[in-house]
């Protein structure tokens, strides 16, 4: 089998049982596990799969440009954040995230609501600042382009001073096993410290996202209180946290 056909065989494998194992893939081609094992790396490098201990899961496509993410799941996404809005109570302080099912939290915040948010995402203050009843607070820092936020020592900082009722993370990776991760080391400690210093933390989860896996791991499901997900989403009943179907 050419090297092409393998890899093209290992994705579509990863499309339908969301995961592949070398030594149990090397057996049935008849390989050797190093081939696969190169195949898998290969793979990996080129954004197409992410390698876990013993073989691969699928990438995240949420790791594409905020542009191209914008176009992913919409009416997914808009659900999402209409049913996340409805979460948030008078006088709560809540941290939201940065993304664009985070800009449709804001987006569906009752215009009359009274209440703190917090957000290290500029896109995300623009769109909040529009409801005049709300106390808009933006954490400042280093500008991480990919998903617009602000990350770095300035942010930590100014997190740390904060204690919410909420939180909202957006990640690029939502795992039954691995749990909730991102593309970026730096991102993913911001996030972390979010979950932290807030009562409670919501992980927001469009249908591209559920089975995926990123390079960086936030925090496991223990951290977790719930998760939303598009109406009819398989796959995560089993983590133990409330799932909300919007």
């Amino acid at each position: 089998m050419l090297t092409g056909e393998r890899k093209a065989l290992i994705l579509d494998r990863l499309r339908r049982e969301g995961r592949v194992l070398a030594k149990p893939l090397s057996e049935e081609l008849g390989l050797s596990e190093d081939t696969i094992r190169r195949d898998l790396r290969e793979l990996a490098g080129e954004g197409l799969l992410q390698r876990v201990h013993g073989g691969a899961l699928p990438a995240s496509p949420a790791l594409a440009p905020l542009d191209i993410r914008e176009s992913v799941s919409p009416a997914g996404k808009i659900a999402i954040g209409r049913a996340a809005a409805e979460m948030v109570r008078p006088g709560q302080v809540v941290f939201l995230d940065g993304g664009t099912t985070a800009i449709q939290i804001a987006r569906h915040l009752p215009p009359d609501l009274e209440a703190t948010v917090v957000t290290h995402s500029p896109a995300v203050a623009l769109e909040l600042a529009r409801h005049p009843r709300l106390v808009v607070e933006t954490i400042g820092g280093r500008l991480f382009r990919h998903s617009m936020v602000a990350v770095g020592a300035a942010a930590a900082e100014a997190i740390g001073r904060v204690r919410a009722d909420l939180y909202f993370m957006g990640v690029t990776g939502i795992h039954p096993e691995i749990g909730l991760t991102t593309g970026d080391a730096e991102e993913a400690a911001i996030k972390r410290l979010l979950s932290t210093q807030a009562a409670e933390t919501v992980v927001l989860g469009s249908r591209e996202k559920i089975g995926a896996v990123s390079a960086h791991k936030v925090v496991g499901w223990e951290a977790v209180d719930a998760v939303i997900v598009e109406r009819g989403t398989p796959g995560l009943r089993s983590v133990g946290v409330t799932v909300v179907e919007a």
